[in-house]
């Protein structure tokens, strides 16, 4: 059935003359792509580029000059459904993958949702973005489950008002329900740390109940730094349990503050006055028409495929490219399509296609860089003119966008996936592009078990135990607590301050 509804997703939004009306917006921080109007999508543009200020400048943080790489992609699509369809789970109004080079988010085109108490577009696109600016921002800070959802829901509400104010503090009223008719999880499981298994009113009441306690402990005159000595003692490796003692006191007590702030008429908050919120202007363009037929298949690779779902959307791709053998994007999109179905040798051909069409497409060069190590792998080709060449691919790309960590990546992997182990500068390079994508639990992995290699265990830990509190984690957070068991075991052994291995440079 699942696949079923997939494919019906798929053809649905392939189909139909509304296609042609499908734009691109690019600000600094966000390239949106709805099939709407141009004042609205600029609209939705500049109000996404807005919030990333007000946040910016309630926080003290500095403005970031992103390359396109370091932009997160937004898709508005045409109904929460489809949304839930691209996720491959019920009851999903939109979500967001963290990627190196590639983080995304999905949400539907309401940008306003169906009324007050509506969970809206808006909402979900602000909690989203709220958790990519915390893990792009603050790296190396571990935030439990209730800080990292209550953290984003604080956030979730913003809005503007007819001047263009950006008010913060609001209550989540979409989550009154779950807030004011009983709490299905005691004060004490919420501040235990990670989000666990939960019934779906405890993850409801997790989110509610992370709302009011980052709201509560970030305005209450009484509580004021107990948050952030809380935090900095998750950080420094203190269980949640054992830092929510010391930075708040009797847990009891706080809950009862709690229930009383909740039946307050009105809440603290702040506003962002529309003046200090001006913002470059966006640019817009209406796809051209490649660009919008295959930008459904965009779409679902984008969201994620699997064994089973990628060689449909592998043969939706093959389709389109043919009536657009010339169009760059096209062809890119379908030597991703050939790569994530196992086509390799299609793959390289298409990101050929591409290069030719527009030779400083990065992902394109990417694209047949991965499709040319696949390739070498599958033959068992250990001959140093074939990776000398597949490194030429990867040298190109990286020369186009130096700040694009996908090619420091491949760098590095073309080294690593060999077993070999890799020389300084590709490590320098993985280095580099986690300092660009720290977001990417994959390439925080990755960059962990390099540190390990390097007998940095201390330096490695520190990064593992970022994962282990991340609510969105789970397997990757599960393998980073047992690295973690490794290391302190190889620390008690006194191999900490080991030389790096054979052969490092």
């Amino acid at each position: 059935m699942k696949w079923l509804t997939l494919l019906a997703l798929l053809a649905s939004l392939v189909a139909g003359p509304a296609c042609a009306d499908w734009r691109v917006a690019e600000t600094a921080h966000f390239i949106v792509y709805a099939n709407a109007s141009e004042a609205t999508l600029r609209r939705n543009a500049e109000r996404l580029e807005k919030f990333d200020k007000a946040l910016r400048l309630s926080r003290g943080i500095p403005e970031s000059s992103l390359g396109k790489a370091g932009r997160v992609a937004v898709y508005f699509v045409s109904s929460e459904d489809r949304v839930a369809a691209l996720a491959g789970s019920a009851n999903v109004a939109g979500f967001y993958i963290p990627r190196a080079g590639a983080s995304v988010a999905f949400v539907p085109d309401d940008l306003f949702g169906d009324g007050p108490l509506a969970l809206g577009s808006q909402q979900v696109l602000q909690h989203e973005y709220a958790h990519h600016f915390m893990a792009t921002t603050w790296p190396d800070a571990a935030f439990p489950s209730w800080v990292s959802e209550g953290w984003a829901e604080f956030h979730a509400t913003a809005s503007f008002d007819r001047e263009g104010n950006l008010q913060f503090g609001g209550a989540p009223l979409y989550r009154a329900h779950g807030l004011l008719t009983g709490n299905p999880l005691p004060i004490q499981q919420i501040l235990a740390g990670a989000a666990g298994k939960l019934r779906a009113d405890q993850r409801d009441a997790l989110y509610g109940r992370g709302w009011a306690l980052v709201h509560y402990l970030t305005f209450a005159p009484s509580r004021k730094g107990q948050l952030s000595a809380y935090l900095d003692a998750i950080t420094k490796e203190r269980k949640s349990p054992e830092a929510a003692a010391a930075a708040f006191g009797d847990l009891g007590a706080l809950n009862k503050e709690l229930e009383r702030f909740l039946q307050q008429p009105k809440i603290t908050g702040f506003r962002i006055r529309a003046e200090n919120l001006a913002v470059p202007a966006v640019t817009l363009r209406l796809l051209r028409p490649g660009e919008a037929a295959i930008l459904p298949v965009r779409i679902r690779s984008d969201a994620g495929v699997d064994k089973k779902t990628a060689p449909g959307v592998y043969a939706e791709a093959k389709k389109i490219a043919t009536r657009f053998p010339d169009d760059p994007a096209v062809q890119r999109a379908l030597a991703e399509a050939a790569y994530d179905a196992g086509d390799y040798a299609a793959a390289l051909a298409a990101a050929d296609r591409a290069i030719a069409a527009d030779p400083k497409l990065v992902e394109a060069q990417c694209y047949r860089a991965m499709a040319q190590m696949a390739i070498a792998e599958a033959a068992k080709d250990e001959k140093p003119e074939t990776w000398t060449e597949i490194r030429r691919t990867i040298g190109r790309a990286n020369r186009l966008d130096t700040e694009d960590p996908r090619p420091l990546i491949l760098f590095f992997r073309s080294y690593a996936d060999r077993r070999q182990w890799p020389p300084q500068i590709a490590r320098d390079g993985l280095m580099h592009a986690y300092a660009l994508a720290p977001q990417d639990r994959g390439l925080r992995m990755q960059v962990a078990g390099m540190l390990i290699g390097e007998k940095k265990l201390a330096e490695a830990r520190a990064m593992l135990l970022v994962l282990t509190y991340d609510p969105h984690a789970s397997g990757i957070g599960a393998a980073a607590s047992k690295m973690i068991d490794t290391i302190d075991a190889r620390i008690k052994a006194g191999v900490d301050a080991a030389s790096a291995p054979a052969g490092a440079k």
